[in-house]
């Protein structure tokens, strides 16, 4: 466990009030971590996973929920291993965290991290200085810079002599080209399977059930954003989402079933004989990847077409441009070298007393409570440490 408060400590804080990208995650419910075990929850973790091995070792996912229910918040686990607050309120972490804390100063931007002879000595900030024996560099990425999440983080440490890798946008909606994402906008579809290809490799990088949505500039929804997160290196037309609109019919009983949609509307237009089987919004899209005239008679329609037909069923086209923009995302890919940062104590390498924990470092994972978990085991870590120092 985390050690009780001490008045020895000191968050600055940009905003008036605390917490406000950690009220809006999980859409305002707060998945704070996965009830996953060790193994999995590494393999959640893309980018430096083994740099995480030391801190989540000896903070980890239960001591997070040991943590919050201690402070008088109720928890519950969800699909996916993803845990909750019962009360389904993203503030009462924020408020647990709130009573936990020592002093807060609000309205008040961290500018520098001061140094001397290769030692923290305070903190710089537009109202004054800090003095500090130690100082822990904790505000996040540059994803959702209403919350005040902008980057400070970074430059404080590039200030401070350190490397910050290439920020990306990670967890993310992405841009498309394709016609059939405007003319289908606003469409959500649930229990689809998504697959992404990777047309450089020519593999398949990621591939999930679950729900996704059309949007006039591309695709979002969960399916999206989570597979945001494989794409690594993005590049026009380098990724092709391929969507199975209905995953759970093997092809020779989905077969059966145009067939028979077939039959019921053999004297109407084909775009006419879909109204079953898809959502009216997609049928003129899916027409055309058909490469179907949508006033051909169905009882015209020839076994290629037909072919085409279940083809396009189970795998949906649709190219990738790009991601949407960093402040779209809801985690950033990059950040402070690990290289640079002590694992065991996520002190800086660099300078005596500096620490660094969360989004601010370069690691991230996957959705699912990943993220918030990579968060709290390098808090309480560096806490430790310094804690440790002060004995």
């Amino acid at each position: 466990m985390l050690r009780s408060r001490s008045e020895n400590v000191t968050v600055i804080e940009k905003n008036e009030k605390p917490g406000r990208k950690l009220a809006i995650t999980g859409k305002g419910r707060c998945n704070l971590t996965n009830d996953c075990d060790a193994e999995e929850f590494f393999q959640n973790i893309p980018v430096n996973s083994s740099f995480m091995y030391s801190s989540f070792y000896s903070f980890d996912n239960q001591s997070v929920k040991k943590l919050f229910e201690g402070l008088g918040v109720p928890l519950k686990v969800e699909r996916g291993q993803r845990v909750f607050p019962v009360s389904d309120s993203a503030y009462d972490i924020v408020d647990a965290l709130k009573s936990y804390m020592g002093r807060c100063f609000l309205n008040e931007t961290a500018l520098e991290i001061l140094i001397e002879n290769d030692k923290v000595v305070g903190v710089k900030t537009n109202k004054g200085v800090h003095r500090a024996d130690n100082a822990v560099i904790a505000c996040g990425g540059a994803s959702y810079p209403l919350t005040g999440s902008t980057g400070d983080g970074y430059e404080m440490a590039r200030k401070a002599g350190h490397t910050v890798t290439e920020i990306k946008p990670s967890l993310v909606p992405l841009t498309s080209n394709d016609k059939c994402c405007k003319s289908c906008q606003g469409l959500s579809l649930r229990n689809v399977r998504a697959t992404v290809f990777d047309n450089k490799r020519s593999k398949a990088i990621y591939s999930e059930t679950g729900e996704l949505l059309f949007t006039h500039f591309g695709l979002s929804g969960p399916l999206m954003l989570t597979a945001s997160s494989r794409m690594r290196e993005m590049e026009n037309a380098r990724y092709t989402v391929k969507i199975d609109l209905k995953p759970a019919l093997d092809e020779k009983t989905l077969d059966a079933r145009v067939l028979s949609d077939f039959a019921k509307y053999k004297n109407k237009d084909i775009q006419n004989a879909f109204s079953d089987l898809l959502p009216r919004k997609l049928i003129p899209s899916f027409v055309e990847k058909c490469d179907l005239d949508g006033t051909q008679k169905v009882n015209s329609i020839t076994k290629e077409q037909r072919r085409a037909v279940l083809r396009t069923l189970k795998s949906f086209e649709v190219e990738i441009s790009g991601f949407r923009p960093i402040s779209e995302a809801i985690i950033t890919s990059g950040g402070v070298s690990v290289k640079e940062i002590n694992p065991k104590t996520m002190e800086s390498k660099l300078v005596s007393g500096l620490y660094f924990a969360g989004e601010v470092i370069d690691v991230d994972a996957y959705t699912g409570g990943f993220n918030l978990q990579i968060a709290f085991s390098t808090a309480a870590s560096a806490a430790a440490a310094i804690a440790g120092r002060k004995d």
